[in-house]
């Protein structure tokens, strides 16, 4: 199992972010994805939102740093680390615009780009964007099979349901020849999606247990991703046992990447974090670039 980060500051949920996130910017963002980069973590994230419903906001958060520029911005502070979408909404984006934009990102970063996908379903959003919301589950499988037959390749073809297109020019194009798609969700059908569709599954806001009871059942492919996140965030430092315990807990329940979250009072503190995190888990069998 390797361990990626849930990215601070990019998304903040009333209820769970920092005091210290609400006034950070890219700089802070930025030193973290550098540490975690230079101590051989897998990856780092950023969500979509496009325009978030103010009483949604006021329950769960209204700041979503934009993927593309965000990501953008960090790929030049860093070498390895994985640059992660978690999650763009399909029916939000023609598989092209994805295809050119995120594969413009993964060659400016060197194949670092794995995008995190999914179906969405904030109904304001699709309506506000003029997307359709019925029927999008649909329309996100086709536009993962169009987004396999694009990404990476200059003169794409595809024909599907809903998406048709041949003698287009896409450059330039992601540098990756299999460049990952990982599918959010948190339905026995977004496992299906993924073991069908994609390179590995991201569920969120389902219970270990249930996770593991959903993975038992499931036929998953070898060399799949399954991308589960801590829940709470961890405090590596000041509860050590506690956080080995719930490393243990997401790998006995099958990851194969674990995503946390870091209790911090600062950047810098977060950053402390990361480092305690890499010296407490290694001797777990925890892999690190």
């Amino acid at each position: 199992m390797r361990i990626g980060i849930v990215s601070p500051v990019l998304i903040q949920h009333p209820a769970t972010r920092a005091a210290w996130e609400i006034e950070a910017g890219i700089t802070e963002v930025a030193d973290i994805a550098a540490t975690a980069d230079r101590l051989g973590y897998h990856h780092v994230t950023c969500s979509e939102h496009v325009a978030v419903p103010a009483e949604t906001a006021a329950e769960r958060g209204g700041t979503y740093w934009d993927p593309l520029s965000t990501l953008g911005f960090l790929a030049a502070r860093t070498s390895r680390i994985r640059l992660v979408t978690q999650v763009l909404v399909l029916g939000y984006h023609h598989p092209l615009e994805i295809a050119k934009r995120y594969g413009t990102l993964d060659r400016v970063s060197g194949g670092r780009v794995t995008l995190g996908l999914g179906v969405g379903s904030l109904r304001e959003e699709f309506d506000l964007l003029g997307a359709p919301f019925e029927g999008r589950g649909a329309r996100a499988d086709d536009a993962l099979r169009a987004l396999r037959a694009a990404l990476g390749r200059p003169t794409p073809e595809y024909h599907g349901e809903f998406y048709d297109f041949e003698d287009f020019v896409i450059e330039p194009h992601a540098v990756q020849e299999h460049l990952p798609l990982w599918i959010g969700g948190r339905t026995p059908r977004s496992l299906r999606r993924a073991v069908e569709l994609g390179d590995g599954w991201v569920p969120f806001g389902i219970r270990i247990d249930d996770l593991a009871a959903m993975l038992a059942n499931a036929p998953v492919p070898a060399g799949m991703e399954i991308v589960l996140n801590a829940g709470r965030s961890l405090d590596p430092a000041g509860s050590p046992d506690a956080t080995a315990r719930t490393l243990s807990r997401l790998r006995g329940a099958g990851a194969t990447v674990a995503s946390v979250n870091l209790e911090a009072t600062s950047a810098t503190h977060f950053c402390d974090q990361l480092a305690t995190l890499e010296q407490l888990a290694r001797p777990l069998g925890i892999e690190f670039d």
